[in-house]
C-alpha cells in the first residue's frame, strides 16, 4: 500500500501529518540539546572545591563528572547538530514537494474554471438561439410584419444557432482537456508527489529512531566507568573513620602546654584587718597590691585571656611547644631533602666532570668548576642549617616532654620513661611546695609571666613490653639528647617495641642495649 493509491484525496491530512513529523523531529532536536546544556551543567555543578577529608571522593566524582561531559558532547555533536542538519534538508524537501502539489492543483482548479466558464457561455448561446428562432416564427407568422423584418429575424435566429454551436464545441473540447488533466492529476501526478513525501516521511522516521538509539547509546558507553566511579565513592564513604579525624584534630591543634594549677584564694580582707602602720609608705589602703592580684589572678587563667600578637620567629618560639615541634621535625625534613638533592647533584657532577676529562671531546672539565663550588656551597649552609634546626627541634622536644600533663599524655603521646619525683610524691614537698606558692603569692608577677602559661613537671609510669613486635631501620641519625628519647644511627637495624600512637613518636631498643623514643618518621618499620 502507498500513499498514491490509498490516500489520493487525503491531501491536507498528509500536509498535517508530515508537519506534525518533521515538528517531532525538531521537539527530539531541542530535547537533546536541552538535555545537553543540564548534562553540562551537571558536570560543572560536580566540580565543586575539593576539601581534604574527601579527596578520593571528589577524585571519582571528577571521573564522573568528566564521563557526562562525554555524554553530552556524545549528545551536542552525534544527536543535536547531526538531526538538527537532517532536519533542515526534510524540511527543504518537503516544501519543494508541497509546492509541486500546489502547483498541479493551480493548473487543474484553472482548468475547471474554464470547463464552468465555456459550459455557462454554451448554456447562455443555446437560450439566445431558442430565443431567435421563436422571434423569427413569430414574425414570419405575424400578417402585419414586413419581408424586410421577417428576413431580419431569421438571420438574427441564424447567427444565434452559430454562436451556439461554436460554443458547443468549445464547451466539448474543454471538458475533454479538463477530464485529461484530471485524470492525469489524481492517478498520476498526485501519487507520485504523494510517494515522494511517503518516501521522505518513513526517512525521517528511520533516522529519528536512530537518534533515539544514540541517545541511549552515550549512556551506555560511560555507564562501566560510571559503575566503578560509583564503587569508588562508596569505598571512599566506608574509610571515613571518625577516631582517626579526630586524632588528626588533636595533632593539628594540641598545644603541648601544661594544664593550669588550681586558682589560690586571695584573702582581701587582710587590707581591711591591717592598721596603718602596717601599710607600706605611699599605700595607705594597699591598691597597688589589689591591682598586683589581679594582674597575677589574669595571668594565671592565660586560657581565657586575649591572646597577645606574637613575632614570627626562626626557630618558632612563639608557637605552643607541640606545634613547635612539628614545625620544627617539618623544616628539617625539607633541609634534609634538600641536603640530599645538593649532594645527589654533587656527585653527578663529579661523574660528568670525570667523563669530561677522560674524553675532552665530550665537553671542558673546567666549565663544571663553577657549580661544582655552588653546589658544595648550598651543601655547606644547609649542613648548617640542619645542625641549627636539630637543635631547636632537640630543646622543643625537651620542652613538651617536661610539660606534658598525665591525662594530655595519654591521649596525645607514647609513655615517658621517669623522670623526677613530682611535686606532691611527699609531705615536705607539699610544705616546701606550699611555702613556695606562698611567697610567690606575696610578689607581683613579671611582665613576661602575663602572657606565658604556668608549666608544671610531671612523670608518667614506663611499661615495658615483653618482647619486640616488630623490627625497623633507621633512615636518619637521630640524637636522643632529651628523657625518654634514645640515640641510633643511619642505617642501624632495631627492635620495635611499641608502635606510633599517632603522636609521632615510637619506642625502640637498640642491639647493643638501650631503649627509649625516636621520631617514627626516621624509621623505616617491618611488623612481624
Amino acid at each position: 500500500m502507498d500513499w498514491g493509491t490509498e490516500l489520493w484525496d487525503q491531501f491536507e491530512v498528509l500536509e498535517r501529518h508530515t508537519q506534525w513529523g518533521l515538528d517531532l523531529l525538531d521537539k527530539y532536536v531541542k530535547f537533546v540539546k536541552e538535555r545537553a546544556e543540564v548534562e553540562q551543567a551537571y558536570a560543572k555543578q560536580l566540580r565543586f572545591s575539593q576539601q581534604q577529608s574527601f579527596v578520593q571522593l571528589l577524585q571519582e566524582v571528577n571521573d564522573f563528572a568528566g564521563q557526562r561531559e562525554l555524554v553530552a558532547e556524545s549528545l551536542g555533536i552525534r544527536v543535536c547538530l547531526e538531526l538538527a542538519k537532517y532536519s533542515q534538508e526534510m524540511k527543504q524537501e518537503r516544501k519543494m514537494h508541497f509546492q509541486e502539489g500546489r502547483r498541479a492543483q493551480q493548473q487543474l482548479e484553472n482548468g475547471f474554471k474554464q470547463l464552468e466558464n465555456s459550459k455557462r457561455k454554451f448554456e447562455r448561446d443555446c437560450r439566445e438561439a431558442e430565443k431567435a428562432a421563436h422571434t423569427a416564427e413569430r414574425l414570419d407568422q405575424d400578417i402585419n410584419a414586413t419581408k424586410a423584418d421577417v428576413e431580419k429575424a431569421k438571420q438574427q435566429a441564424h447567427l444565434r444557432n452559430h454562436m451556439a454551436e461554436e460554443s458547443k464545441n468549445e464547451y466539448a473540447a474543454q471538458l475533454q482537456r479538463f477530464n485529461r488533466d484530471q485524470a492525469h492529476f489524481y492517478f498520476s501526478q498526485m501519487p507520485q508527489i504523494f510517494d515522494k513525501l511517503q518516501d521522505m516521511d518513513e526517512r525521517r522516521t528511520t533516522r529519528l529512531g536512530a537518534g533515539y538509539g544514540l541517545l541511549a547509546e552515550a549512556e551506555l558507553q560511560v555507564v562501566p566507568i560510571i559503575g566503578k566511579c560509583l564503587e569508588g565513592m562508596k569505598v571512599a564513604a566506608e574509610s571515613v573513620d571518625a577516631k582517626n579525624d579526630s586524632q588528626v584534630l588533636i595533632e593539628l591543634h594540641k598545644s603541648g602546654f601544661a594544664r593550669p594549677g588550681d586558682l589560690e584564694f586571695e584573702d582581701f580582707s587582710q587590707v581591711m584587718n591591717r592598721v596603718p602602720s602596717d601599710s607600706s609608705l605611699g599605700t595607705p589602703d594597699g591598691r597597688p597590691e589589689l591591682r598586683a592580684a589581679s594582674s597575677r589572678s589574669r595571668a594565671k587563667r592565660w586560657p581565657f585571656g586575649k591572646k597577645s600578637k606574637t613575632v614570627v620567629t626562626e626557630d618558632f618560639s612563639h608557637l605552643p611547644p607541640e606545634q613547635q615541634r612539628k614545625r620544627l621535625q617539618q623544616q628539617l625534613e625539607e633541609r634534609n631533602k634538600e641536603l640530599q638533592k645538593e649532594e645527589d647533584q654533587r656527585e653527578a657532577l663529579k661523574k660528568m666532570k670525570d667523563v669530561y676529562e677522560k674524553t675532552p671531546q665530550m665537553g671542558d672539565p673546567a666549565s663544571l668548576e663553577p657549580r661544582i663550588a655552588e653546589t658544595l656551597g648550598n651543601i655547606e649552609r644547609l649542613k648548617l642549617e640542619v645542625q641549627k634546626y636539630e637543635a631547636w627541634l632537640a630543646e622543643a622536644e625537651s620542652r613538651v616532654l617536661s610539660n606534658r600533663g598525665d591525662s594530655l599524655s595519654r591521649h596525645t603521646r607514647p609513655p615517658d620513661p621517669p623522670t623526677t619525683a613530682p611535686p606532691d610524691s611527699s609531705s615536705s614537698s607539699n610544705n616546701s611546695g606550699s611555702q613556695d606558692n606562698k611567697e610567690s603569692s606575696e610578689e607581683p608577677p613579671s611582665e613576661e609571666g602575663q602572657d606565658t602559661p604556668i608549666y608544671t613537671e610531671f612523670d608518667e609510669d614506663f611499661e615495658e613490653p615483653a618482647s619486640p613486635i616488630g623490627q625497623c631501620v633507621a633512615i636518619y641519625h637521630f640524637e636522643g639528647s632529651s628523657e625518654g628519647t634514645v640515640s641510633m644511627s643511619e642505617g642501624e637495624d632495631l627492635s620495635l617495641m611499641e608502635e606510633d600512637k599517632g603522636d609521632g613518636w615510637t619506642r625502640v631498643r637498640r642491639k647493643q642495649g638501650g631503649e627509649g623514643y625516636v621520631p617514627t618518621s626516621y624509621l623505616r618499620v617491618t611488623l612481624n
